[in-house]
C-alpha cells in the first residue's frame, strides 16, 4: 500500500472517532457559530477523503466556495476548519488557506475523554503530564529534528505573532507548534501518544481561550524554544518547555479563579 494510501486511511480513522451528533435544530434557531452546523464541515471533509477526492497536502476550496456549498455561514466554517486544524487533520496557513495534513494518529480520543469524564481529569493533571512528556520530546527533537521540521516550527512561530488579535486561530498554531516537536522527536509511538493530549487539551482549551492574557509571551517562549532545537540544545530546549508549561499553567488556573470570582459577585 503506497504511503497516500496509508495517510488517507489516518485520516479518516480520526474522523470516524469524533462521533457528531446528528440532533437537528430548527433553522432559525441556529446561532453563527452552532456546533451542528461545525460539524457540517467536518463530515463533508470526511466524506472527501473517504473518497478519495482530498489526499494529503490537498487545499480546500476557499472559504467563499465552501460556505456557499454548505450553506452555512464563514463563521461556521471557520470554526469547523479550526476544529480539524487543532485535532491535526487540516494545516491552516495565514493568507494562503487550509492543507489536508499529514501526521500521527491520535490514540481513541473519544475514548480517553469518556475516561476522563468518568474519573475527572483535572487540569493539573494534564498540565503534569505534559510537563513529564513534553520536557523529554522537545530534548529529543533538539537532537534529532529535520530541516523540515524546524521549517515547521518557524511557520508555526510566525503564525503565532500573527494571531495575538485571533485568541482561536492562536491556539490552533499553539497546538500544531507542540505537534511538530513531538513529531521531530523521532519516536512515532511518543508523538502518537502526544497527539490524544494535544486533541484533549484543544477541547478543554478552546473553551476559555478568549480570556486569554498571556499570548504575547506564549509566542515569545515558543520563539524561544524553536531557537533552542535549532542549535540542538536539548538542556535548554528542556528548560524553556518546563518554564512555558509552568507559566500556561499558573495563566490558566488565574483565569479561572478570575471567572469564579465574576460569576459569585
Amino acid at each position: 500500500m503506497r504511503r497516500a494510501d496509508n495517510d488517507v486511511m489516518l485520516k479518516t480513522n480520526q474522523f470516524k472517532s469524533m462521533n457528531p451528533s446528528t440532533t437537528k435544530k430548527p433553522a432559525e434557531k441556529r446561532t453563527q457559530q452552532d456546533p451542528q452546523l461545525s460539524m457540517q464541515v467536518v463530515n463533508h471533509i470526511r466524506r472527501l477523503v473517504e473518497n478519495g477526492k482530498l489526499k494529503p497536502g490537498d487545499k480546500l476550496p476557499p472559504e467563499r466556495e465552501l460556505a456557499q456549498k454548505l450553506k452555512i455561514s464563514r463563521a461556521s466554517l471557520r470554526s469547523g476548519i479550526g476544529y480539524l486544524a487543532a485535532t491535526g487533520v487540516l494545516k491552516v496557513r495565514h493568507g494562503v488557506g487550509a492543507f489536508i495534513a499529514d501526521g500521527p494518529p491520535a490514540f481513541a480520543i473519544t475514548s480517553f475523554n469518556l475516561i476522563g469524564a468518568l474519573h475527572g481529569f483535572q487540569s493539573w493533571q494534564m498540565f503534569e503530564t505534559r510537563l513529564i512528556l513534553e520536557c523529554q520530546l522537545v530534548a529529543l527533537a533538539a537532537e534529532r529534528s529535520k530541516q523540515e521540521h524546524q521549517m515547521a516550527l518557524a511557520e508555526e512561530v510566525a503564525e503565532l505573532f500573527a494571531a495575538l488579535d485571533r485568541p482561536t486561530d492562536f491556539l490552533v498554531h499553539d497546538m500544531n507548534f507542540h505537534r511538530i516537536l513531538a513529531q521531530a522527536s523521532g519516536n512515532p509511538v511518543l508523538a502518537a501518544i502526544m497527539e490524544t493530549l494535544t486533541v484533549a487539551f484543544y477541547k478543554e482549551r478552546s473553551k476559555t481561550i478568549e480570556h486569554a492574557k498571556d499570548m504575547r509571551e506564549a509566542a515569545a517562549m515558543h520563539r524561544l524554544i524553536f531557537k533552542a532545537v535549532c542549535a540542538r540544545d536539548a538542556e535548554k530546549a528542556r528548560t524553556l518547555m518546563e518554564r512555558h508549561l509552568s507559566a500556561s499553567m499558573e495563566a490558566q488556573s488565574a483565569e479561572k479563579q478570575k471567572r469564579r470570582t465574576s460569576s459569585s459577585r
